[in-house]
């Protein structure tokens, strides 16, 4: 059984900051990645920002140079500093484990989501 929980969203101004953050229920080493991804209203939710153990990252072209995902073990927190925000950026934020369970098998785990809102 794992919990993710995030924390962090919020009401911000366009070209404003905002920080995320996902705490996990166990070590971040028992995950192969962690990822923020988004959903915004009425469209198919897309991967923001993966990080997995060996520190590697990857974003989404509209948020590369703005966005950074980071994480703290020790606390087994992933966050993600958003920079410059957009409106388009508005949506519910989730954070994702990936656990692999063999060398071909696996499962994600979801949290419940936090509200970020840009206005224009």
């Amino acid at each position: 059984q794992v919990q993710l929980v995030e924390s962090g969203g919020g009401f911000v101004q366009a070209g404003g900051s905002l920080k995320v953050s996902c705490t996990a229920s166990r070590s971040l080493f028992s995950f192969n990645a962690m990822g923020w991804y988004r959903q915004a209203s009425g469209k198919q939710r897309e991967l923001v920002a993966i990080i997995t153990n060996g520190g590697s990252t990857n974003y989404v072209d509209s948020v590369r140079g703005r966005f950074t995902i980071s994480r703290d073990n020790a606390r087994n927190t992933v966050y993600l500093q958003m920079n410059s925000l957009k409106p388009e950026d508005t949506a519910v934020y989730y954070c994702n484990a990936r656990e692999m369970t063999s060398a071909s098998s696996g499962r994600d785990y979801w949290g419940q989501g936090t509200q970020v809102t840009v206005s224009s």
